[in-house]
């Protein structure tokens, strides 16, 4: 679940309607852990600590050119993924904005491109919009960007204006109407994109790869398979000791074994091997001989499925951080890390959805970044889901302890035998 920060000036009226969101199940999936105030007083404080929720304030009075600087020192209390500017009366700088490490959403009270911009907030928006004489208004959410009200729109909700509308007036109907309607489910969009385990720009990844550290230290790792033929399909993960073998639910004959049928997860002397095919087994004998991984791997290529020549990928784990392999047509490519807490690398088969000429176009690139999170029921959970339910097949995931010692797994299938 992300983190979300609320920056507040006032009353907290939209605070208000992302805590109701949060209790009544709208906004789930990030959690508000922080609320901060620019200035002290604010009833917006006294609703975070109502909702027992962390009151942060950074006056601005008090700070003043260290007001940013304020604002980050806070922040990093909880490194939110997601800051929201909720009546936050404060233009924020490129600076801030790049340093924050989050994305920045804001609510403004109007139709963004109409009655926005520096100078454009609070009543003097619907002033603004009385004194021209519109029919109807409106309020935008949007990520931030240096440019006051610039950014990327990522809701909008019209609302009339009547004709014996005042500010005030024309104020509440849109805050009741608009905005908190669709600040909450624009917020909970972001998070359910961000939360997303794998960023692959395909829904048939085929078979995938995860290594990384969790956000609190531990070694984890996730292997995943897809299939479209029903040999493809009709397979399981299976635990043999510490290590992860493929069964069959049914027999058939017009298929090459050795390419659906192998061991994914192998342990050599505190080494976890990872692979999509049989190349497990040559990296589990070479290092057994006193050689390396790559050393294993390019004595191997691609898979001899001619239209797609399906890459190879494989990935290693040790006490001093993992390395990723892919073999494809475009040659052999090798890439290591260092442990990073909260950060994995993924690699996957393919790249794209099939293409006219019904081709599986291989991973390209460097592995994907992903986010760990230390729950791994969480964390499983969503990749499977993300898998989806036409084509996923199995999932393994393991959180290994700092030192190795122990772990805990979580095993997904589709079939049983």
């Amino acid at each position: 679940m992300l983190k979300i920060s609320v920056l507040v000036s006032g009353g907290g009226t939209n605070l208000q309607a992302l805590l109701d969101a949060q209790s009544n199940g709208i906004l789930k999936s990030g959690k508000i852990v922080q609320v901060i105030s620019s200035r002290r007083g604010a009833r917006a404080l006294e609703r975070a600590e109502k909702a027992g929720i962390c009151a942060d304030v950074a006056d601005r009075s008090e700070c003043g050119e260290d007001f940013e600087g304020k604002l980050l020192e806070l922040l990093r209390k909880f490194n939110p993924e997601i800051i929201v500017l909720a009546g936050f009366m404060h233009i924020l700088s490129k600076s801030f904005i790049e340093n924050s490490g989050a994305k920045i959403i804001n609510i403004h009270p109007s139709l963004i491109p109409s009655f926005c911009g520096k100078g454009f907030y609070g009543l003097k928006v619907h002033e603004a919009v009385l004194k021209a004489g519109v029919k109807v208004t409106g309020a935008t959410v949007h990520l931030v960007n240096e440019i006051p009200d610039g950014g990327e729109i990522l809701a909008q909700k019209p609302v009339p204006v009547f004709p014996n509308d005042t500010p005030e007036r024309l104020q509440r109907r849109v805050m009741e109407e608009a905005e908190w309607v669709i600040l909450p489910r624009a917020v909970e969009a972001m998070c359910r994109k961000l939360s997303k385990v794998i960023p692959y720009p395909t829904k048939y990844p085929g078979r995938g790869i995860i290594t990384g550290m969790t956000s609190s230290g531990k070694i984890a790792l996730a292997y995943f398979i897809m299939g479209r033929s029903a040999s493809s399909k009709a397979r399981i993960f299976e635990r043999s000791g510490d290590e992860l073998i493929i069964k069959l639910t049914r027999q058939d004959k017009n298929f090459d074994p050795s390419l659906i049928l192998y061991a994914p997860l192998r342990v050599f002397e505190g080494n976890i091997i990872v692979t999509n095919g049989d190349q497990t087994d040559t990296i589990y004998d070479f290092m057994k001989a006193g050689k390396t991984f790559e050393d294993a791997l390019r004595t191997r290529e691609y898979e001899p499925d001619a239209p797609h020549y399906t890459p190879r990928i494989s990935a290693i784990i040790s006490e001093s951080g993992y390395k990723q392999s892919i073999l494809k047509r475009a040659g052999k490519f090798f890439f290591e890390y260092g442990f990073e807490r909260g950060v994995g690398h993924l690699i996957h088969t393919y790249d794209h959805d099939v293409t006219p000429d019904k081709v599986l176009p291989s991973f390209e690139g460097e592995p994907r970044e992903v986010k760990i999170s230390d729950d791994i029921e969480e964390f499983s959970n969503s990749l499977w889901d993300e898998l989806g339910e036409a084509y996923r097949v199995a999932l393994y995931v393991r959180f290994y302890e700092k030192d190795f010692s122990d772990y805990s797994d979580r095993l997904f299938n589709t079939n049983t035998l």
